[in-house]
């Protein structure tokens, strides 16, 4: 029989002939693997997604159960066998039972999530990862099943409203004319300090470094707290990591030494090196620094850069901060939303620290720490928007024509973007807006407030950061014999007692070890009744502060560990932070009895 050509395979309702050759009729099956190009009923997208949600969600646990996904047993307590993934091979399928392969290749997608912390339980309180809000997660979605490329208008269409409408409102919120500032989405805090050290490098160096390559030994100034991402930014923008100078930090508050930066910047001037960019930490996992911006902005102005060169560029880590922009205008004296009396003063005073941000070149914001949106999902706003499009922008492809007036694929690192961080991020602000993100700002410090009470009523637990309100509380356990508090003061200090630091800084590590692996056995306790019955997912710093005699952490032994208590998920309660408590003395005996010393 003469083989059919092309226009003879299909048949007049879609279906494929019955002599197709066997690619059209594989073809044919794996069409039920894809969306609908046009209205149907059922929509196969639809069931196949209420499928997968349902058995995800039976990977929760009953209420009061353990902090993960999936049952006690049925995954690895110690961690996944990565070493494995090494055996996978492309399957070879028969296309014929495809309704069987796409069920099994969901069902496999579902197991992956197994041994997952789930961030929504009230015992769940990680560093700095809050649960996704439904909106940002629904329009996440979205963007999965037609795919906008936020490149361009002609592959977004009107998607790209979420990118441009999301850095308005920030634009505003930080104190900048929306007319002239814009944003970017990118991948995470690091995208936001990378695209903001190629523009300090571009606009310090001029836009002919994009050509001839950085052959100037300019210079990074950061706070000691600033985030390690700055070896990535220096490294991968060929600055060199070594053109980092680290400024001191206060030891009691963390922020930048304003003096010890005007002395670096003098000696620079006198030297003739350009400094390419000053970089203020507003608020870090660990720590509620905020550099004072507006003291940096006068700084830059008393010290240009040598003749040639552009201004020093200031950019704000905000990632973790920018969120308290939304109490700019809170009614502190009226108090509308009823905060606790003891809390107003600290929401007054991360909300007015980080009004200093107006004063910067460009901010990096996450919504994925605090804006609760799904991982990763980070804007990275610019005062002049116009200037950066114009340092940073290259010629056009041959096969992308500007077909609308926003292309941002012309100046961005990323020349594939995906819409789903700008609708997570643009979602989230119009859900929450103003008084959403105060009430779960203000429930941090509420529970904040709770555990710190708590910890002040118990002789062997001490807070470390009492005066500082962020987003963390830290503490230390000591044995049941020992004044917490007491012994504290003398180990942050006293030199001479830096032997019993060292020994009470690995009873933390070993403390949040055991806490760790409790939480990660599902191991059920018999706690008391305002408690749950499973260990609380926490985390622990090796380094939250130096000693005192040890300002410029020249002996890396002199430092504070304490463990962690994240209160970002919407979930925690009084019950959880109880907890908290119990759980932690709880490992302390464990590890004094198996011999921590």
């Amino acid at each position: 029989m003469k083989p059919l050509t092309f226009n003879q395979l299909w048949q007049k309702d879609g279906s494929v002939h019955k002599d197709a050759p066997r690619w059209a009729k594989s073809l044919a099956e794996i069409r039920k693997a894809f969306p609908s190009p046009f209205k149907e009923s059922p929509d196969r997208l639809l069931e196949q997604v209420t499928k997968g949600i349902k058995k995800l969600d039976e990977l929760k646990q009953e209420v009061g159960g353990p902090a993960f996904l999936g049952r006690p047993g049925s995954f690895n307590p110690k961690g996944p066998d990565y070493k494995k993934a090494r055996e996978a091979q492309l399957p070879h399928h028969d296309l014929g039972n495809l309704d069987k392969i796409l069920e099994e290749t969901i069902n496999h997608s579902v197991d992956l999530f197994k041994g997952l912390p789930n961030w929504n339980h009230p015992l769940s309180m990680p560093n700095v990862i809050p649960p996704a809000n439904i909106a940002a997660i629904i329009a996440a979605m979205m963007t999965e099943v037609f795919s906008p490329n936020i490149i361009e208008g002609e592959y977004s269409w009107d998607v790209e409203f979420s990118e441009l409408e999301s850095a308005a409102m920030l634009a505003r919120l930080i104190g900048w004319d929306p007319e002239t500032a814009g944003g970017l989405f990118t991948f995470g805090g690091s995208g936001c300090y990378f695209y903001g050290m190629k523009y300090a490098l571009t606009r310090v160096l001029g836009r002919e470094s994009r050509f001839k390559g950085i052959r100037t030994e300019g210079k990074i100034l950061v706070s000691q707290q600033g985030h390690y991402c700055k070896l990535n930014s220096t490294d991968w923008t060929g600055l060199g990591m070594d053109h980092i100078i680290d400024i001191e930090t206060d030891p009691e508050t963390n922020v930048m030494d304003i003096i010890q930066l005007e002395r670096v910047m003098e000696k620079l001037y006198k030297e003739g090196t350009p400094i390419i960019s000053i970089i203020c930490t507003m608020m870090t996992t660990d720590t509620n620094a905020v550099d004072p911006v507006k003291q940096v902005r006068e700084m830059v102005e008393k010290y240009p850069n040598p003749h040639g060169y552009g201004k020093p560029f200031i950019y704000c880590d905000a990632v973790c901060g920018w969120s308290w922009l939304v109490f700019k205008d809170y009614d502190f004296e009226h108090n509308p939303l009823e905060f606790t009396r003891e809390i107003l003063p600290f929401i007054k005073q991360n909300s007015e620290a980080v009004q200093e941000l107006v004063y910067a070149d460009a901010v990096g914001c996450d919504f994925h720490k605090l804006g609760w949106a799904p991982y990763n999902c980070s804007l990275f706003v610019m005062k002049d928007y116009e200037e950066f499009r114009r340092l940073m922008c290259r010629p056009g492809s041959d096969y992308l024509q500007e077909r609308t007036e926003y292309n941002p694929g012309l100046y961005t690192l990323e020349v594939s973007r995906s819409g789903s961080y700008s609708m997570a991020g643009w979602a989230t602000l119009k859900l929450l807006g103003y008084e959403g993100f105060q009430a779960i700002l203000g429930h941090i410090l509420e529970a904040e407030h709770y555990l710190r009470r708590r910890l002040a009523e118990e002789k062997d637990l001490v807070c470390v950061n009492p005066d500082d309100y962020g987003f963390v509380t830290l503490f230390r356990v000591y044995p049941k014999d020992v004044n917490a508090d007491a012994q504290y003061q003398k180990e942050l200090a006293w030199p001479d007692c830096l032997d019993q630091l060292m020994k009470h800084n690995r009873l933390q590590a070993k403390v949040a070890d055991k806490l760790w692996e409790w939480f990660r056995e599902g191991k059920k306790f018999d706690l008391p009744k305002d408690c749950f019955d499973y260990t609380p997912y926490t985390s622990y710093t090796s380094g939250f502060r130096p000693t005192e005699y040890n300002p410029e952490q020249s002996n890396p032994n002199a430092v504070i560990y304490a463990l962690k208590s994240y209160p970002m998920n919407v979930n925690i309660n009084y019950n959880s932070m109880e907890t908290l408590i119990e759980m932690v003395r709880e490992a302390r005996d464990q590890v004094v009895k198996e011999g921590w010393v």
